[in-house]
């Protein structure tokens, strides 16, 4: 991708739909009773790949390409078959680390890998908990990473205080739990996003809340799912980004979903001052949503850490970025999660903005940006990591003169994310 500095921007985006909620969409409608309609339901290489393995465990789905809806014929609790290959979970961590929890319960023998990147990241805080609950999981370099093999079966019941906060883990544990009679409690050190909860809640299953513990116990059947998808907040990320810090920009981003669990980037946002506004608040499927208008904006530094950091934990190199222009300095620590993404997204994120000539500097924890600061183009290398593309994408077109930004991996989560660029600001993006 190359792009260029975009010039006065008036823009009404309709951003992808969520990626975590089309995930736990297809995973939970196969073992639903009954047909489950899923729509607008992500088109990416990772809920593909969520969908490929889940036809490979015997579950109908229908869902041709380029389609926007799929329709799920859910074989009950226990209606999933041992695949006869590897499921290829590509380079979805959503996908390995909950379909390893998924059928951990399931009296199957499955292996799970992906691709080299996914291969690198860690799996012990998955295996570990689900071995607690009786789990037979092996797995390379000594538990802890990918290929996965699980000898599936009977679990018991646990109570879990996850030692970083994780929605990955947090989900894996519960659909673990829809196999145990009593109820397995997964205890939170802060809140994470909730999709996976209320997604069971809505198919009858009994789960619950106490205090900071999520509570869940086998149900009797799971009704089927009948869900339109909300646009996804993380893909609105980089719009919001590129508004706040363009000198003359308005970006209306409709049908956004604003799941309190994942809107810690509007939360920051609003502590640097920006111009970001909420419009015509409704709810689809159990899930908030809105339209977010974001206009440019004069940014002060702020310091991210605490219960920020889970709700926010996908933006945080784009609250790098925003540090570059605005006044003072932004620190982001208790943020160790993200060395362990697609890429190591501190390093990554400081390596892309110094290039551009940002004031950055890392911590084992986080990075600290200093602003404001007058991008320039340059080459970056994004590494196959999607967050990373788009972060060079929108400094890009922030910053004088051109930049290219190579292996920029844009489709695994917002396929369109290039045209919609090019059209937005006209000039800005396009393919070399």
């Amino acid at each position: 991708m190359i792009v260029r500095r975009a010039g006065r921007l008036r823009a009404s985006v309709r951003v992808p739909p969520d990626k975590s909620i089309s995930h736990r969409a297809l995973m939970l409608a196969a073992l639903a009773e009954g047909d489950s309609h899923v729509e607008n339901l992500l088109d990416s290489d990772d809920v593909r790949a969520t969908a490929a393995c889940m036809a490979a465990l015997g579950v109908e789905l229908e869902w041709p390409a380029g389609a926007s809806a799929a329709r799920i014929r859910g074989g009950g609790l226990h209606g999933l078959y041992e695949s006869e290959a590897v499921l290829d979970c590509g380079n979805s961590g959503t996908t390995l680390r909950l379909l390893t929890g998924l059928l951990a319960a399931h009296p199957l023998f499955s292996v799970l890998s992906g691709d080299e990147s996914l291969r690198r990241r860690p799996m012990g805080r998955v295996i570990e908990p689900l071995r607690r609950m009786g789990a037979r999981i092996g797995a390379r370099a000594g538990g802890t990473l990918a290929p996965v093999a699980i000898n599936g079966g009977a679990l018991r019941a646990i109570r879990y205080e996850l030692p970083v906060a994780s929605a990955q883990v947090k989900s894996a544990l519960l659909l673990a739990g829809l196999s145990v009679e009593a109820p397995v409690r997964v205890i939170e050190p802060a809140p994470t996003r909730d999709h996976t909860e209320k997604l069971l809640a809505a198919m009858g299953a009994p789960v619950a809340r106490e205090g900071r513990a999520i509570a869940v116990r086998r149900p009797g059947r799971l009704r089927p799912l009948h869900l339109r998808v909300p646009g996804d907040v993380s893909s609105a990320a980089p719009w919001l980004a590129l508004a706040v810090c363009h000198p003359d920009a308005e970006i209306r981003l409709e049908g956004v979903g604003v799941n309190p669990t994942r809107t810690g980037l509007l939360d920051i946002l609003g502590r640097m001052g920006a111009d970001v506004e909420l419009l015509e608040e409704r709810e689809s499927g159990g899930e908030p949503v809105a339209d977010i208008v974001a206009r440019s904006s004069s940014l002060r530094g702020v310091t991210v850490e605490g219960s920020d950091v889970p709700r926010a934990i996908d933006e945080l190199p784009l609250v790098a970025l925003l540090g570059c222009f605005a006044e003072g300095e932004t620190v982001v620590r208790e943020a160790a999660e993200l060395r362990v993404k697609e890429s190591d997204r501190v390093e990554a994120s400081a390596a892309m903005l110094s290039a551009l000539g940002a004031d950055i500097e890392t911590a084992p924890d986080g990075f600290v940006a200093r602003g404001p600061r007058e991008l320039h183009g340059a080459r970056l290398d994004a590494a196959g990591d999607h967050r990373m593309g788009m972060l060079g994408a929108v400094a890009g077109a922030l910053a004088d003169g051109e930049t290219h930004v190579e292996r920029d991996a844009v489709s695994v989560s917002y396929p369109d994310f290039r045209e919609a660029l090019a059209a937005a600001a006209p000039g800005t993006a396009r393919l070399a």
